[in-house]
Parts: structure tokens; C-alpha cells; sequence
């Protein structure tokens, strides 16, 4: 079993030109509900000048259907995010630790340090019945600094396993990874973080991010991330495309006998229905070309 958080309602319309209403939004959310995911990131509390597309992101929170509040999550960036997503209510939160300095300051305003130190006051303040994850951003490459080292990344790790976070993300914000660095850097994580719960964040830029993402299930990774149709991309990181898309991911895994609790159909129509609200033609394979035949005939 492997747990999918579908990232589209956050990752997936943050770096879109069409900016979607509240009430698009929250039909967004209800539609990834009805798919059967669990888990899904439906907003992100950042500076509303810096990404117009979140605006909204206290309406979004405070107006989420039932079925998924529950498992609903804010990304947060800083204390002021923080004290927003727990002021909307949210049971959990995402707070994102950029792995190299130059991209930090472009996405946080602040280095690596100062980023793993916010996160840290975050995981302290946080209510006891909050769950508290952490993403490193930019886990696997840099758009700014290139390659960022395996001793560096494990460094980041091991300061943000001291604020005993939920659950650790690594992500490849610029979709540069390869199975082979999965593997890698996967192991250093559960050296640093060996009874954790693991997450996994992967944009399918250069075309790796299916195989990254069984890289990861190799790796004994806990979750994928995923965005329907494949949008999705960082308005702070230049050429950053898409998620893998969640309706190619399901495919995958449940052709490989990997169950996800997810209903592929159900996702191929809401995977539709984005494309349509985002007036653009979306990236994933699967919602083109359907599931398996069924091998009936015209």
C-alpha cells in the first residue's frame, strides 16, 4: 500500500496563469475526495503578492468539504504562514526547508539555517494534535547552485530530524533525479530518520518521474506526491514543470499489484475537469489514453 497526496489544488495551479476562483478551488478539493485519495495539500499560506494564486488561501481552508478535512494540509514557509493554517483550522501542516542558500533566499528570504530554525519554532508551537511535516526543497539539484551534494543534503536532514517532524519529504523541485540518486538519497534519510515516516515530492520535468517514484517504493518510501494531469510548478525555480501525474501514477501501481485505495477512473475525469478550468492542455498520459482495455470491441 502506498499512500498518494495529490498535490494539484497547491503545487499543481501555483505557477498557472489562470488563477481559479474560491469556488473553483473547493470544487477542485471535493472532486480529489471523491477519487479516494486521503491526503491532499490544499493551499499554501505564503505572500499573496508573491503568489497571487494563493490569495485565498484562509477561504479555501475554512471552506473545505468534510470528507477531506481531515487529511487536509497547509504549506507553510514561516511563523506568520504558520499561524494562519492553524487559525483556518488545519490538522496539518507542510513547512518547506529549501536545501541550498541561493534557492532558499529566492523562496524563503532567508538561508538554509534561518529556514531549518523557523521550522523548528514551528514544530514547538504547533498544537499537540497538529500533525507537522517537513519538506526539503531542491533535494536533489539546484536551479541556482547545480548539484547539491549528498553530504549536504544529509546535513539538512539531520537538523530537521532534531525537531522530530511527522513526516520528512525530500523533494526534486526542478525534476533533475534520477532513480539512481532516489536510491541514494532515500538511504540517507532513513539512516538519519530510521523509524520516520517518508515522503516523496517529484516533478516529471525531464520525463524520470515515474521511475523516480518506483525508485522510491524500492527505496521503502511511505508516500508519493502527485498532481493531476501532471501540472504543476515553482514559481521561484525557472523551467520547474510539473508533478508526475497522479492518473499515470495510480496506473502504474496498480498494474503492479500495488494498491493506493485510489479510484483511477475517478481521477481520469477530475485530471479532465482541471485541464478545462485551467485552459490548458495538461502534461499525464493516462487521462488521454484511459486504463487498461477492457477488450471489448466496437
Amino acid at each position: 500500500m502506498i499512500d498518494i497526496i495529490e498535490v494539484s489544488a497547491r503545487d499543481g495551479i501555483q505557477n498557472e496563469a489562470q488563477i481559479l476562483t474560491t469556488e473553483e478551488k473547493l470544487s477542485l478539493i471535493a472532486r480529489i475526495a471523491d477519487t479516494g485519495v486521503t491526503r491532499a495539500e490544499v493551499t499554501s499560506f505564503v505572500n499573496p503578492k508573491r503568489v497571487p494564486q494563493m490569495a485565498d488561501a484562509m477561504k479555501v481552508a475554512t471552506g473545505l468539504p468534510a470528507k477531506i478535512r481531515a487529511g487536509a494540509i497547509g504549506l507553510v514557509l514561516n511563523q506568520k504562514g504558520f499561524d494562519r493554517a492553524r487559525d483556518a483550522g488545519l490538522s496539518e501542516i507542510n513547512v518547506v526547508v529549501v536545501a541550498t542558500d541561493t534557492f532558499c533566499q529566492r523562496n524563503q528570504g532567508c538561508d538554509v539555517a534561518d529556514s531549518i530554525a523557523a521550522f523548528g519554532a514551528i514544530r514547538q508551537a504547533a498544537p499537540p494534535d497538529m500533525r507537522v511535516g517537513v519538506t526539503i526543497g531542491a533535494a536533489f539539484g539546484c536551479p541556482f547552485e547545480g548539484e547539491v551534494p549528498l553530504a549536504s543534503l544529509r546535513q539538512v536532514i539531520e537538523d530537521c530530524v532534531k525537531h522530530s517532524p511527522n513526516e520528512i519529504a525530500l523533494a526534486d523541485t526542478i525534476g533533475v533525479g534520477s532513480p539512481r540518486d532516489v536510491t541514494e538519497r532515500m538511504a540517507a534519510l532513513k539512516d538519519a530518520w530510521p523509524k520516520g515516516k517518508t515522503r516523496l515530492h517529484l516533478h516529471n520535468t525531464r520525463g524520470t518521474g515515474l521511475a523516480n517514484a518506483w525508485a522510491g517504493i524500492e527505496a521503502g518510501v511511505d508516500a508519493l506526491d502527485a498532481s493531476l494531469g501532471g501540472v504543476g510548478g515553482c514559481p521561484f525555480a525557472p523551467k520547474a514543470t510539473g508533478n508526475i501525474a497522479t492518473e499515470d501514477l495510480v496506473y502504474m501501481l496498480e498494474r503492479s499489484g500495488i494498491a493506493t485505495g485510489v479510484d483511477l477512473d475517478a481521477v481520469i475525469r477530475s485530471a479532465e475537469w482541471l485541464e478545462t478550468a485551467l485552459n490548458i492542455r495538461a502534461p499525464g498520459n493516462v487521462m488521454r489514453a484511459g486504463g487498461f482495455p477492457n477488450g471489448q470491441s466496437n
